[in-house]
C-alpha cells in the first residue's frame, strides 16, 4: 500500500506545475509531494530570478512538507552559489545537503529519479572538493552533460548557461558569454517566456557590443517577473548599454517598488542605497535630470548616517556592498557628472567606520574638487591622501588574489587621473598627457563591466576634455568616440563630441 501510495505521488508531481507569486512561471516535473509543489516551484522560480534569500525560505518550506524530497534541499543549496557575483557561500551550502544525510554517498540513494540524481551529482562537484574555480568548471561540464541527456528539460538548458557565465573568473569575458548565450537562445525558441532563460540572456548580452541582441530578452522579463525587484532591475543592464536613459530610470524604480514591499513584508526599512538607488542616481544623471539624482544621494546619505551600526567596516570594492561605500559612490558620480563641486554633498562625511573602498571614492572626489577649484595646497594634501588609500586598496585587493583584476587596477586609474589633471594645473602639460594616456591605457585592459563605468571618470571622456581644453580637436574627437562606444549616451561625453562639432 505504500509503494503504491508513493507512486501515485510521483505521478502526480510528475505533472507541470504553475508557479505563482510575480516571479515568473516554472514547470519542473519533480518527485515530492502534493503539498511541496507549490513552495518547490517558487522556490525554483526565485532561484532563477537572484531573489536568494526568498527562495531558500521557500525551498525550506518544502522540505517541510516533504523532508525526504531530495530536490528541496538541492534548491536550497543552490541558492548560496550566485555564479555572476563570483560569491558562494560554501558552508551554509554544505549544511544545506547535510540536512538531507550526512554524506554525499549516503544522499544519492535517497534521491528518486534517475533526472533527480543528475542535478545531485552536479551540485555535490559544486560543493565538492577544490577551489571554487575547479569546482565551477567541473560543475560546468556536469552540467552540460545533464543538458545533453534531457534535452528538453529548459531548466537543465538554463542551469547550463548560467553555469558558464559562472565560469569567467577574470572578469567578462566575450567567448565565454557568448558560448552561455548559444545554450540558452537554443532553448529559448521553445519557452519564449522561462524566466532562468530571459534573466541569463540579459546577463549574456549586457555590454554595448551585444546589449540589442538582449533588447527582447528584457522586455519579456520585466513583464513576467513583476514582483521581482532582481527582474526589474536587470531589464536597466539592456537599457544602460544602450543609451536607453529613461527605461532605466523606469527599470530601477520598479525594482525599488518591488523590494521596498518586500522589505516592508519582512519588517525592515526601505532601500534608499545599494545597487537600485545607485544605477537610478546615475540614469538621472544621464538624463540631466540632477534634482532627482540629488534627492537619490541624500536620501542614501540620510541611511548611511541612521545605521551606521550596519555599515560594512570590512574591506570592500563593491560600492553596493555597505551603506558607507554606496554613499560615497553614489556622492563621488553626483560631484563628477554634474560638476557642482561647492555643493553641500562634499561637506558630508563618511560614517564612521567606513571601510577602505568608501574611503577611496571619497579621497578622489576631494582630490578632484580641490583640483577643479585651483586649491593647489589643498590639492595637494588631498592627492596625498588618495594615494595612500589606493595603496591600501590595491595591497588588500592583490592579497585576495581575485583573477579579475579590475578593482586591483581601479585605484591606480583614479591616483593617476588625479595626478594628470594636477600636472595640467601646474603647467606641465606633457606629464599631464603621459600619465592621462596611462590611465587610458590600464583602462583599456580591464574586462567590460556592465552597467555604470568602473572608472566613475571614464579615462577616454577626461583625455577628450584635456584635449578640447588645449585646442586639440581631432585628439580630442577620437576620445570622445571612444568613450561613447564604451559607455553608449554618456551626457558629457556626448556634450564633449557635440561642442567640437560646433
Amino acid at each position: 500500500m505504500r509503494t503504491m501510495v508513493l507512486a501515485m505521488c510521483l505521478v502526480l508531481a510528475a505533472s507541470p506545475v504553475r508557479a505563482a507569486g510575480g516571479f515568473g512561471e516554472v514547470h519542473f516535473a519533480n518527485s515530492g509531494n502534493a503539498a511541496a509543489q507549490t513552495d518547490f516551484l517558487d522556490g525554483l522560480a526565485l532561484l532563477h530570478d537572484f531573489e536568494y534569500p526568498s527562495a531558500a525560505a521557500a525551498f525550506m518550506r518544502a522540505q517541510a512538507a516533504d523532508p525526504d524530497f531530495a530536490m528541496a534541499y538541492w534548491g536550497e543549496a543552490m541558492t548560496y552559489n550566485h555564479p555572476i557575483w563570483m560569491e558562494q557561500d560554501l558552508e551554509a551550502a554544505r549544511a544545506a545537503l547535510n540536512r538531507l544525510a550526512p554524506t554525499a554517498a549516503a544522499r544519492r540513494p535517497r534521491v528518486r529519479t534517475d533526472r533527480e540524481k543528475a542535478y545531485f551529482d552536479a551540485v555535490e562537484i559544486l560543493y565538492g572538493e577544490g577551489t571554487k574555480e575547479e569546482r565551477d568548471l567541473r560543475y560546468e561540464r556536469a552540467m552540460a552533460r545533464l543538458h545533453e541527456r534531457y534535452p528538453d528539460d529548459v531548466d537543465a538548458a538554463a542551469f547550463h548557461g548560467l553555469s558558464i557565465l559562472g565560469t569567467a573568473h577574470a572578469g567578462r569575458d566575450i567567448a565565454t558569454y557568448m558560448r552561455a548565450a548559444g545554450v540558452l537562445e537554443e532553448a529559448w525558441m521553445d519557452h519564449h517566456e522561462h524566466p532562468g532563460l530571459v534573466h541569463y540572456l540579459i546577463h549574456s548580452y549586457d555590454d554595448p557590443a551585444h546589449a540589442p541582441l538582449g533588447l527582447r530578452a528584457a522586455r519579456i522579463y520585466a513583464r513576467i517577473a513583476p514582483n521581482a525587484a532582481h527582474a526589474q532591475h536587470m531589464t536597466s543592464h539592456i537599457f544602460l548599454a544602450l543609451g536607453m536613459w529613461q527605461e532605466s530610470v523606469d527599470a530601477n524604480v520598479a525594482a525599488i517598488v518591488a523590494a521596498n514591499a518586500q522589505r516592508s513584508a519582512a519588517g525592515r526599512d526601505s532601500l534608499w542605497c545599494g545597487h537600485y538607488p545607485s544605477w537610478l542616481a546615475y540614469s538621472y544623471l544621464q538624463l540631466g535630470r540632477n534634482e532627482e539624482a540629488w534627492s537619490a544621494l541624500s536620501a542614501c546619505a540620510g541611511a548611511a548616517r541612521s545605521q551606521a551600526a550596519d555599515t560594512h567596516a570590512g574591506h570592500s570594492i563593491d560600492p553596493d556592498a555597505s551603506l558607507s561605500g554606496s554613499f560615497a559612490n553614489m556622492r563621488l558620480r553626483y560631484l563628477i557628472d554634474t560638476g557642482d563641486w561647492n555643493n553641500e554633498a562634499t561637506q558630508t562625511p563618511l560614517p564612521t567606520g567606513a571601510g577602505p573602498g568608501a574611503r577611496l571614492d571619497d579621497a578622489f572626489a576631494r582630490a578632484l574638487r580641490e583640483i577643479t577649484l585651483k586649491h593647489l595646497g589643498v590639492a595637494r594634501a588631498t592627492l596625498d591622501d588618495l594615494e595612500l588609500v589606493a595603496n591600501e586598496v590595491v595591497d588588500l585587493e592583490t592579497k585576495r588574489s581575485d583573477p579579475d583584476p579590475t578593482y586591483r587596477v581601479r585605484p591606480k586609474i583614479l591616483v593617476l587621473e588625479a595626478k594628470g589633471l594636477m600636472a595640467e594645473l601646474g603647467g606641465d602639460l606633457p606629464g599631464a598627457e603621459k600619465m592621462l594616456r596611462e590611465a587610458v591605457g590600464l583602462e583599456e585592459t580591464l574586462p567590460i563591466a556592465f552597467g555604470p563605468p568602473t572608472i566613475d571618470k571614464p579615462t577616454h571622456e577626461l583625455m577628450g576634455e584635456f584635449f578640447a581644453r588645449h585646442a586639440r580637436l581631432l585628439d580630442a574627437q577620437t576620445e570622445f568616440r571612444a568613450a561613447l562606444a564604451r559607455t553608449p549616451g554618456r551626457r558629457l561625453s556626448a556634450l564633449g563630441l557635440k561642442a567640437i562639432a560646433q
